[in-house]
């Protein structure tokens, strides 16, 4: 298949919860590798599998090309979050929203449970940019956008914006 389309607001599959992995099969494999290569080809860091319209629970993430990290290429199946740890503000951007930033809270660390494209359980211990990739992507998992996050003019004036180039389209 090789490069996805990356869906864009006010696509409905972006406010979908995807649902629970328990298959791991040849498909799953195709899907990993696809939305790796449609992340770096982007370019981003990540990228959830709502976001190529898959209501599936799986996820990539490489922070290496903006900062060091022990981890290269994360693929986690079924993440979730099991502890937090103080708060950290910063600039995020997605994209599903393509040109809109906003300042978002997010903790500024996390223990991260999953399973690996193998299907074995594996935990991450994430700070700094790996911290909030891997919060950003969950949420994308549960329905979540950063738009959610912005004060209502910022979303309003977003939403009128997307919403008339849709229309465009």
């Amino acid at each position: 298949m090789g490069l996805l389309k990356i869906l864009t607001y006010p696509d409905p599959a972006l406010r979908a919860k995807a649902k629970e992995i328990t298959d791991i099969d040849g498909a799953l494999q195709r899907l990993i590798d696809d939305m790796t290569e449609t992340m770096y080809a982007a370019p981003g860091v990540g990228l959830a599998a709502n976001q190529v319209g898959d209501l599936r629970q799986v996820l990539v993430i490489d922070v290496n090309t903006r900062e060091q990290s022990k981890y290269s290429l994360i693929v986690l199946i079924n993440p979730r979050i099991v502890s937090a740890q103080g708060t950290v503000e910063g600039e995020e951007g997605c994209l599903s929203l393509p040109g809109f930033n906003v300042v978002v809270e997010r903790a500024e660390q996390v223990f991260v449970k999953g399973l690996d494209r193998e299907g074995k359980e594996i935990g991450i211990e994430a700070a700094g940019l790996l911290a909030v990739a891997l919060q950003h992507e969950i949420d994308h998992l549960r329905g979540r956008i950063i738009l959610d996050k912005a004060s209502p003019v910022k979303r309003s004036f977003y939403k009128k914006r997307a919403l008339k180039k849709s229309l465009a389209e």
